[in-house]
């Protein structure tokens, strides 16, 4: 099993954990910064720790739960990104655009990343060295489909953007009329970056603060696709900044010209 694979399986068995929660019913707690967290949160993150701690025992995990109960790890060039609910006001809320991330880190850049939305049977996985991008995803009998994932071409003048359906900005809907772009899909979570590794999308502008862990997953995935998140400089967005927080960046399914 190579290590995307042995990621997508840990992807899956955190999210059925979120799905058996969210069928029993849960209470909504808050962190010190105000976000939602429910045990649905923890469950999925203890799932993938245990994962990763048995497959790849060397490697670090920063892990969002366990970075705000104060357990953040030392890390070197290579070290795993873990969201284990990605979208907890959309899971709060009662939609499915949820998802679970978790992404593989190398010298600055997400090189391996899966990003598993169970509510709604997709899976998104990238290996940005292979240029290997695909999605799981589930039909009506039950049954899973192995799906090849690349960019769309740009169609000038009829772009379609997604953004954040929970952190709407001015300064994005700036962007958008700046650039022309008359059609925008409000989704939550990593689910953004897929898209546009699906080719249902082209470009998502994120003006405002993000963690890394929120975007490494989508990062690999859009990568391995063919697309690029740049940070505002132009250069691609890097992983294992200060505090892990992001600069604004622009994912798109093409660099620009």
């Amino acid at each position: 099993m190579t290590m995307l694979d042995s990621l997508v399986e840990a992807a899956r068995a955190a999210g059925d954990a979120i799905l058996r929660i969210r069928a029993a019913g849960f209470a909504v707690d808050h962190k010190r910064d105000a976000s939602p967290v429910t045990a649905a949160d923890h469950a999925a993150e203890d799932v993938l720790l245990a994962h990763l701690a048995r497959r790849a025992p060397g490697i670090p995990v920063v892990a969002e739960e366990a970075v705000a109960a104060g357990v953040i790890p030392e890390t070197g060039e290579r070290f795993f990104l873990v969201d284990p609910l990605d979208g907890t006001r959309e899971f709060v809320a009662g939609r499915d655009e949820f998802t679970v991330n978790v992404a593989l880190v190398e010298r600055g850049r997400a090189v391996l990343g899966v990003v598993h939305a169970p509510a709604l049977g997709r899976c998104f996985a990238g290996d940005v060295a292979a240029s290997r991008a695909f999605e799981l995803r589930r039909s009506d009998d039950g049954s899973t489909r192995s799906l090849p994932l690349r960019v769309r071409a740009p169609a000038p003048g009829r772009l379609v953007a997604v953004a954040s359906r929970s952190h709407a900005s001015p300064q994005t809907r700036g962007w958008l009329e700046a650039q022309g772009i008359a059609e925008c899909v409000a989704i939550g979570s990593s689910l953004k970056f897929c898209l546009l590794a699906a080719g249902e999308a082209d470009v998502y502008p994120r003006f405002g603060p993000t963690m890394e862990w929120d975007t490494a997953a989508g990062d690999a995935v859009l990568g391995a696709a063919g697309g690029v998140v740049l940070a505002p400089d132009g250069a691609p967005l890097r992983y294992g900044k200060p505090g892990f927080r992001n600069t604004d960046f622009i994912a798109s399914a093409a660099p620009p010209r």
